[in-house]
């Protein structure tokens, strides 16, 4: 790895056509991760892409007038002080704010590279081109603002933030949902009727620590292999399966960590309250993401919380 000020302006040259192509490609790759849920957007980093090929085109006819036809590979791994960017195969399913943020770091730095590379060259036509440069990625962002307002009405606006509320009900909120209301509602019935049966705080707990692992591990994996997001748009499966997991575990965990208190009825006293906040918030969400009437919500959440909340209570009394 060779430091930056240690490179020739050939060397320069050279890395300002491979971050340009560099730049070029994510730029594309991000214009199509983003066409089928994102037009506008996708147009806008089509046409990011397209400045950045300018570039290259302008820094290759300078390279061979200066140096020939032979370019080297000088690759930003290859120099000390770039910052290391994450693929975008590996930023799949694309959400709108991490690609405008990881855009906005490309420019920031593709700029200071030019600033830095224009101050070391002593070649005239080399410096000139090089801050020319560093003046049109300084401008890239308020050409990123027109191509806003030319391409984002506030119909198409709208309507792609609406599509980006989607992705994130799909992959995000629905696994969760499903993971808290299964962790919540099944691990009732255990939990109680340990709790009723022995009459003892600690075993309790046990049974529901257990029945809140193993649901939030069977949840995780039975959504992780539902399907893989190719077709359905619900994204990375094994994200699905993490977070469906998760919930499932917390919304069991919720109702069974009152039982760490030695006294029982004030544990299982608590552990109620748990209980309807729990079913509160499952109803909230429901509501308020995936578009259930509210009255709706709160019967149905009721109905099957009440329903394994007796059954519990009465197999534990038996």
């Amino acid at each position: 790895m060779r430091d930056f000020d240690s490179l020739s302006e050939r060397e320069l040259l050279a890395l300002a056509i491979s971050l340009e192509e560099e730049d070029e490609r994510i730029y594309s790759d991000l214009a199509e991760g983003l066409r089928r849920d994102f037009p506008a957007t996708a147009a806008i980093f089509e046409g990011m892409r397209e400045e950045e090929s300018r570039h290259r085109r302008r820094l290759i006819e300078l390279f061979r007038q200066k140096f020939g036809e032979h370019i080297p590979l000088i690759r930003r791994q290859d120099v000390r002080g770039f910052v290391e960017r994450r693929p975008v195969w590996l930023m799949q399913p694309l959400r709108l704010d991490a690609v405008r943020h990881q855009a906005s770091a490309m420019e920031v730095e593709t700029r200071r590279f030019y600033e830095r590379a224009a101050a070391r060259a002593t070649d005239a036509s080399i410096r000139q081109l090089l801050d020319d440069l560093a003046q049109e990625e300084r401008s890239h962002a308020y050409r990123a603002e027109e191509l806003n307002r030319e391409r984002l009405e506030p119909a198409i606006k709208q309507k792609e933030d609406e599509a980006q509320r989607r992705l994130f009900v799909l992959q995000i909120i629905q696994p969760g949902l499903a993971g808290l209301m299964d962790g919540s509602v099944s691990t009732l019935a255990p939990v109680f009727a340990a709790a009723f049966a022995t009459r003892k705080s600690w075993d309790a707990f046990i049974v529901g620590l257990a029945a809140s692992l193993g649901a939030g591990i069977s949840m995780g994996f039975a959504e992780a292999l539902s399907d893989d997001g190719s077709l359905t748009g619900r994204g990375h499966p094994w994200l699905r399966g993490l977070v469906c997991g998760l919930m499932t575990t917390l919304g069991g965990i919720g109702h069974t960590l009152p039982y760490l208190m030695g006294d029982f009825r004030v544990a299982t006293g608590l552990a109620v309250v748990v209980v309807l906040c729990e079913l509160g918030a499952i109803t909230w969400a429901r509501h308020r993401f995936m578009d259930t009437p509210a009255l709706s919500a709160a019967l149905q959440v009721a109905l099957g919380g009440a329903i394994v909340f007796a059954t519990g209570i009465l197999l534990g009394s038996w």
